[in-house]
């Protein structure tokens, strides 16, 4: 329970744009007023909000402190069912300064780390073992560290038996650990801070072994979304390859087999016709019939050619019939090749002979 009102707090001062220090003097006013009372979920609600407005009256400029129109429409955003007005919210104001005896000077962490980070790194500090070459950037990755390392301390109620005071000189103990700044803990500091190592130790151990389980969880939910990357990709590959390797939409040439029968009788006996026909232009020792036959077999020719050009079906392919009806008839037969119809021709046209 205390987990989901830290985030809730969290999230609302943040889109509020409160300084860290409202929030966690927020998140502090909370965890001793539930301390000492017994509250509904409900009451919850108002009561958290209650004290992020009065940790940022306190630590946040007049103009920075969020109105109850704002506040009503983030936690709305938040699924928040509960509607604020102003004379609750006046009530439960009340109720926590009197709690806390009208007294909000209370430290916590987040007072105490920007004076520690002055401190935090030194010009006689080593970074692997080599000199720092720009002190600017190392403070600002440290300030980065510092404050991750203090958000956890907010979320876990566990940091609530350690000082405020050391929880932030712990924050800068264990970014420069991670940030590998050596030597870990300077004598600079524990003049600063008035905390050595071994008062630390503790407190140190336990944010490192939480930024130990965060870094694991960041890779495991980076391992997943290169999974969910990759499955994305096959399964493209697997759509794009069946779009360009569809089977054909075309039926198969078996249906049109009635449709090339009405073809073929015709085509036949123009092939026959005219093969009859170039018997007269052979040497006289091949022929064994008369000219008069073959003057008879080139008016067959003539007889037969007009018909057949004019009785051509229409319901064939496209292509065949302008082969038809363009390419020269001695060349028809072999244009398709005799076994595309009857197998094979004991005739060849003349035009292919050498």
């Amino acid at each position: 329970m205390r987990r989901y009102f830290t985030d809730l707090l969290t999230v609302l001062s943040s889109r509020c744009n409160l300084c860290p220090t409202a929030r966690h003097l927020a998140v502090y006013l909370l965890d001793l007023f539930m301390d000492h009372y017994d509250i509904t979920v409900k009451q919850l609600y108002v009561i958290s909000i209650a004290c992020l407005l009065l940790a940022s009256k306190f630590e946040e400029k007049e103009d920075r402190v969020p109105k109850l129109e704002q506040l009503n429409n983030l936690a709305y955003m938040c699924n928040v069912n509960v509607v604020l007005n102003k004379k609750d919210l006046l009530k439960m104001e009340l109720l926590l300064l009197e709690n806390f005896n009208w007294n909000l000077c209370l430290p916590t962490p987040a007072h105490y780390i920007d004076y520690y980070l002055f401190a935090s790194v030194g010009e006689k500090d080593l970074h692997n073992g080599w000199p720092i070459t720009s002190l600017t950037k190392v403070k600002a990755f440290m300030e980065k560290y510092a404050y991750y390392f203090l958000d956890f301390s907010v979320q876990d109620y566990a940091f609530l038996n350690f000082r405020p005071s050391l929880i932030a000189a712990a924050c800068v103990c264990a970014s420069r650990i991670c940030m590998q700044i050596s030597p870990s803990w300077t004598t600079q500091l524990q003049l600063v801070t008035c905390y050595s190592w071994e008062h630390l130790a503790q407190c140190i151990e336990m944010m490192l072994i939480y930024y130990e389980n965060d870094v694991k969880e960041a890779s495991k939910l980076k391992k997943q979304v290169t999974l969910q990357q990759q499955v994305v990709g096959s399964v493209n590959h697997q759509t794009t390859t069946q779009v360009l390797f569809q089977q054909s939409s075309y039926p198969p040439l078996a249906q049109h087999s009635t449709t090339l029968s009405q073809f073929q009788s015709p085509v036949q006996d123009l092939c026959s016709a005219y093969r009859d026909s170039l018997q007269a232009h052979r040497p006289s020792s091949l022929l064994s019939e008369s000219a008069s036959t073959s003057l008879h077999s080139y008016s067959a020719l003539q007889a037969s050619l007009q018909p057949s050009v004019q009785t051509l079906p229409i319901q064939g392919p496209i292509t065949m019939q302008v082969a038809i009806t363009t390419e020269p008839r001695h060349c028809i037969s072999m244009a398709y090749g005799s076994s595309y119809f009857s197998g094979h021709h004991s005739y060849t046209a003349r035009c292919f002979d050498r």
